[in-house]
């Protein structure tokens, strides 16, 4: 077998791989999200009231609610609750009335809704759609019609009326932005009736993608109130890709909503799940999520808080189905003439994983490399250890490839050794082949016996090119999931390592590398037939590899120019050693 063939064998399987990857995202049923059986009939109920009820204080109580989650309202009207009659719900493109608040820092541009003090937008000011467009940030969060992605959060209780994700609040200025010599900017709203006032209030840093947020409430209405503090993301599905395609990144990546806890770490809640097993659990020390492609939102409760997570689905008349995760805290008494703050966490960014782990436990686990994780996660470690010494992830891909060589470099010698022992026999081969003819049966015995003689192991080049397949498939997720390579330029014409080499020239490179192994390995094969099909194969893989990551086709050509290298070097060797 030749190292040709092998090397068809490993992209076969890794194309294998992605083939198999995408029928999974497509058609394959997700693990449900782990929910007691009592939420499920809650959440099939389909009752959707216009104002949040309290989630139970148990986890076994959750067998008599039927409406123990906030749910949201996509037009924002008030309930039948509070107006005394049945309303009408609004029209699911339909966008809340009120102030909107603008805020900007050197890293994000938010916008506020007065109504329910939510973050309706949330732009990414580091992170442009597109290389060549820099004044165009990923708008991570967004309100346009069909296409929503909110930061909710609210008051729940007893004993008064409190401010809900709906409730209208009043900002104090309708634009903020953070001063060259400031470190924090706060924007404050308020809300007040009854003798309840409560404060709203964000907090943004310098530099920083977290949001902390604090709702006060001061209660002067003479009685004792009961609250809950409750926050959610909702959202709509992803658009649809428009037709499969092999090399989409997003065919791959998680879009949907997680939890995580100590105990069970990350846990994926898919949206195709909620309405049959909706979430309802209570965590302590955990947090809830949206995670998409190179960026994510979750709110992160204080350390050690006990809150109650929950997932829903909300069809606004029918329209396009929204999906919420959230998470609410116990109960807690407020006396008259006394007050309370809830504190918590937005965190509203990239996946930018040295960054993560200062942020909350277990937040670096939305970067998901799945099954390869054990290899990709080190594989990333080393990549960046790598690029704070050169400052380009390009060279480090480069430099990255080559201590992979080094490291298998006894077992490609023992590859290399094998094929120029082939080689050498080469012509008693062909020999063999025009003394038997068309006779398969006694020319393939003749050619065992000939390598059990002459101690030739055809297959002894498979061990180190198989060895590679998984760290292939592992630096194939490092490029699709890691951020700090998205954009991620290199040299000349390569401006973006996460996407194609928009001239085709890298993998042109690795086809023409293809081709010079061809001509340095010989063929265990004299059937013209198949030497004609391997001499097309540098052609297809060059095709195939021209739509992946120009990072990832940087990493098999370097490859393969190294294993050039070292195969050139043992042959010549070995010859002249006779």
């Amino acid at each position: 077998m030749t190292n040709l063939r092998i090397t068809l064998v490993v992209a076969l399987l890794f194309t294998g791989y992605l083939l198999f990857s995408a029928w999974q995202r497509d058609y394959a049923p997700e693990q449900p999200a782990q929910t007691p059986r009592a939420s499920q009939q809650a959440g099939a109920s389909g009752q959707e009231n216009d104002v949040p009820s309290a989630a139970p204080e148990r986890p076994e109580q959750a067998a008599q609610s039927t409406g123990d989650v906030p749910t949201d309202v996509a037009g924002e009207m008030p309930s039948a609750a509070e107006t005394g009659a049945a309303q009408p719900e609004a029209p699911a493109q339909a966008r809340p009335a009120g102030q909107r608040v603008s805020v900007e820092t050197d890293v994000l541009r938010v916008v506020i809704g007065s109504s329910g003090g939510n973050i309706r937008e949330a732009y990414l000011k580091d992170y442009p759609v597109e290389v060549d467009q820099p004044d165009n940030p990923v708008a991570l969060m967004i309100d346009t019609p069909g296409k929503v992605f909110l930061a909710q959060s609210g008051l729940l209780g007893k004993g008064a009326k409190l401010p809900d994700h709906r409730a209208e609040f009043t900002p104090q200025r309708t634009s903020y932005a953070l001063g060259d010599d400031d470190e924090t900017l706060s924007v404050p709203l308020t809300w007040q009736a009854d003798g309840v006032r409560v404060t709203k209030t964000y907090t943004f840093k310098r530099g920083s993608y977290q949001v902390e947020l604090t709702e006060r409430v001061e209660n002067d209405s003479g009685k004792t109130i009961s609250v809950r503090h409750y926050r959610q993301l909702q959202r709509t599905p992803k658009e649809k890709d428009g037709g499969f395609s092999l090399t989409n990144p997003n065919r791959y990546t998680y879009f949907g909503a997680a939890v995580y806890s100590p105990e069970d770490k990350y846990v994926k809640v898919p949206f195709d799940e909620m309405e049959e097993n909706p979430l309802g659990r209570q965590i302590t020390g955990g947090w809830a999520a949206m995670v998409q492609h190179y960026f994510f939102a979750a709110w992160i409760p204080q350390p050690g808080e006990a809150d109650y997570y929950y997932s829903k689905v909300h069809k606004p008349g029918g329209g396009t189905p929204r999906y919420i995760v959230g998470a609410m805290t116990p109960q807690e008494d407020v006396a008259a003439g006394a007050s309370r703050e809830f504190s918590t966490r937005l965190y509203a960014g990239p996946m930018r994983q040295s960054k993560l782990e200062d942020v909350a436990p277990g937040l670096q686990l939305t970067v998901d490399y799945g099954i390869f994780t054990v290899l990709a996660q080190p594989l990333f470690w080393i990549l960046s250890l790598v690029h704070g010494v050169i400052g380009n992830w390009g060279w480090a891909i480069v430099v990255v490839t080559l201590l992979i060589k080094l490291v298998f470099f006894k077992l490609t010698e023992t590859q290399y050794k094998s094929m120029a022992k082939l080689r050498k026999v080469q012509p008693r081969m062909q020999a063999l082949k025009e003394r038997y003819g068309d006779d398969k049966q006694k020319l393939n015995q003749a050619m065992m016996e000939l390598y059990k003689t002459e101690k030739v192991n055809p297959l002894g080049g498979c061990l180190p090119l198989l060895i590679q397949i998984p760290f292939l498939i592992a630096f194939y997720w490092v490029l699709l999931e890691s951020v700090e390579l998205r954009q991620a330029p290199w040299m000349l014409w390569i401006q973006d390592l996460s996407s194609p080499d928009p001239f085709y020239i890298l993998p042109a490179i690795m086809g023409a590398s293809m081709l010079l192994q061809q001509w340095l390995t010989p063929s265990p094969t004299t059937d013209p037939m198949q030497r004609r099909m391997m001499m097309v194969l540098p052609l297809v893989f060059t095709v195939m590899f021209a739509f992946f990551q120009s990072g990832l086709v940087l990493y098999w050509t370097t490859n393969n120019l190294l294993s050039l290298a070292q195969q050139w070097f043992i042959t010549k060797r070995m010859e002249a050693q006779g």
